[in-house]
């Protein structure tokens, strides 16, 4: 996905956009009031000096002791509100909006498929989610304040520019047409470089991340100064792309004025030859040019609001890019209280996007309820890939694979998904308690069962010394336990879950001999009555599935118990051996 694709049209993100500050249309009304009062100053404020200031000064009256600085106090009060007003109001629903894009953009990055996450990578949807959802408000809100209070005040000065001198306003308004293509030029840099911010955001995002998460392996590596030549690279490439935004912004201004004093260089010379003729007075042409010269601030503003609100637009872009990809099939209309377990891949076949070589090829086992099946064979011959399948983390692109002799994409997604069970061998706990983690995607579970199952999975081992027990927290990533502890918190969260069908890719992993005696056990407790797909990298693990397959290049090599593998003298006894051995 490129942020930067020429074919969108700016217009209809900017609409698409506008629809999220649309429901607090009441709030923006208020602020619009207030960008009126501001702007309105402006033009009483010119009307007040000729009126009265000027003609204090030809004519002195006493009246006007009080009168011109009570009315200058009025008019800065006004200007004063209204100001407030214009930048507090549309604030406030500048925020709302972001709070809705970045709850709409979370929302879809939870249901998009796995296939989305595989090209695109974390740092640059975090990336998304944070920095560009930010300038959408930009573009929502504060771009049209200052749109809205500036073309309101570039108007009323206009229109009193009008009853002061038709003629030399027309004047001064001959240089406006070449002021806009100056501001459309301009806006295509603003877009074209905001893109390649971005972008380059996402780059920063994504390595520092990695970076950080892999701290201790790049302490023990040593790889420090290569790790900071690199992130060098992308920070230079970030600092260019804003280096040249900033140049856009900082070249708009100065040519905007330069042009607009063009027009203010004609109108002095056409001005001053009227007042010599007598056709206009004086004080008049102090007005007419007092109001010409405050003309050049708002239209200062109206110049650089392009450049925000075409960074908004160009992250309006990136974010509707994620929100309109589709989500995951949510399967069919059948409805799945409690599976029985019987699993069937039917000659499955699947590639992953972009991959020369298939993942599985011809794919066919049967698993009866109850039963484990152990997945075996070497790294990157296709375990993890056939097992992924059930859950549908991704689909089939030939054969099929049933649950209960039915097609799992005839099933719905969410009544699929509540069968499994599932333990990785990479464990994923959130910043949160372990009780909170244990419960993870269930609602009002007795207590009761949560301590049983920590007590199951020997996490009360553990637990009890915390304090807080099992309300202790776990920490970023689950850091303030141990790496077996971990994993007995995630086969604890399995237990808790009580589904049918238990998915256990290493689970034991990371647990020293004592730990590991401890949970194989309650996982026997587990797995009795349940079917059971475990991927195994340590073959003794496995010895007494029901049946072992040995997955090799995408296709199931072999098939048996391991008894009968042994016996064969194959693949399997290969592995076996060589793990023996070691």
């Amino acid at each position: 996905m490129n942020a930067a694709t020429p074919a969108v049209d700016g217009g209809k993100v900017y609409r698409r956009l506008l629809r999220y500050a649309w429901p607090h249309r009441g709030l923006f009304a208020i602020g619009l009031a207030g960008m009126l009062v501001f702007a309105l100053t402006d033009v009483a404020f010119i009307w007040f000096v000729e009126k009265y200031l000027l003609g204090a000064l030809a004519k002195p009256e006493p009246y006007l002791v009080w009168m011109v600085p009570a009315g200058v106090l009025v008019l800065f009060v006004l200007r004063g509100l209204g100001d407030y007003v214009a930048t507090y109001f549309p604030g406030r629903v500048g925020r709302q909006v972001i709070k809705s894009v970045r709850a709409d953009l979370f929302a879809q990055y939870l249901h998009l498929p796995a296939s989305f996450y595989d090209r695109m990578p974390v740092g640059t949807s975090l990336s998304r989610l944070t920095y560009n959802v930010e300038l959408v408000a930009e573009a929502t809100t504060n771009s049209i304040t200052i749109m809205v209070r500036d073309s309101v005040t570039v108007i009323g000065l206009i229109a009193y520019m009008v009853t002061r001198s038709w003629s030399l306003t027309l004047l001064a308004l001959v240089v406006a047409p070449l002021i806009g293509w100056v501001v459309r030029v301009i806006n295509r840099q603003f877009r074209r470089y905001s893109a390649r911010i971005q972008e380059s955001m996402g780059d920063v995002t994504r390595f520092a991340k990695e970076a950080l998460e892999a701290q201790r392996v790049v302490k023990v590596f040593g790889a420090a100064p290569q790790l900071e030549e690199k992130f060098e690279a992308i920070n230079e490439r970030n600092r260019r792309s804003n280096v040249k935004l900033i140049n856009a912004k900082a070249a708009s201004s100065p040519i905007v004025q330069m042009v607009a004093s063009l027009g203010l260089a004609v109108v002095l010379a056409v001005a001053i030859s009227q007042i010599v003729d007598g056709r206009m007075r004086p004080e008049s042409l102090v007005a007419f040019i007092g109001a010409m010269m405050m003309v050049m601030a708002p239209l200062k503003r109206l110049a650089n609001v392009g450049g925000a609100l075409q960074q908004g637009i160009a992250a309006g872009i990136s974010i509707f890019e994620v929100l309109d990809e589709p989500r995951e099939p949510q399967g069919g209309g059948k409805r799945l209280e409690h599976a029985e377990g019987r699993v069937e891949y039917r000659n499955v076949a699947f590639t992953y996007p972009g991959a020369g070589e298939a993942a599985l090829r011809d794919v066919s086992l049967k698993v009866e309820p109850g039963q484990t099946l152990a997945v075996v064979g070497k790294s990157g011959g296709g375990k993890s890939t056939l097992v992924g399948m059930l859950p549908r983390f991704h689909d089939v692109d030939g054969g099929a694979i049933l649950l209960d002799g039915v097609d799992i994409r005839e099933w719905s997604l969410p009544d699929l998904r509540r069968q499994i069970s599932y333990v990785s061998q990479e464990v994923v706990l959130f910043d949160d308690t372990i009780r909170n983690n244990l419960t993870l995607g269930l609602e009002n579970v007795d207590p009761a069962r949560v301590e049983a199952a920590a007590r199951a999975a020997y996490v009360m081992e553990f637990a009890a010394a915390l304090p807080g027990g099992l309300d202790a927290p776990v920490g970023e990533r689950g850091g303030q336990l141990s790496g077996g502890q971990r994993q007995r918190v995630a086969i604890a969260r399995a237990i808790l879950k009580d589904a049918p069908i238990l998915i256990l890719d290493e689970a034991t992993s990371a647990l020293d001999t004592e730990s590991e005696r401890h949970i194989q056990l309650a996982l026997a407790q587990l797995m009795r009555g349940r079917t059971t797909l475990v991927i195994a990298h340590r073959l003794s693990t496995v010895e007494q599935a029901d049946r072992i397959v040995v997955v090799d290049q995408g296709r199931i090599a072999e098939s048996g118990t391991h008894a009968s593998l042994q016996a064969a003298g194959g693949l399997y006894a290969q592995l076996h051996r060589l793990q023996f051995d070691a």
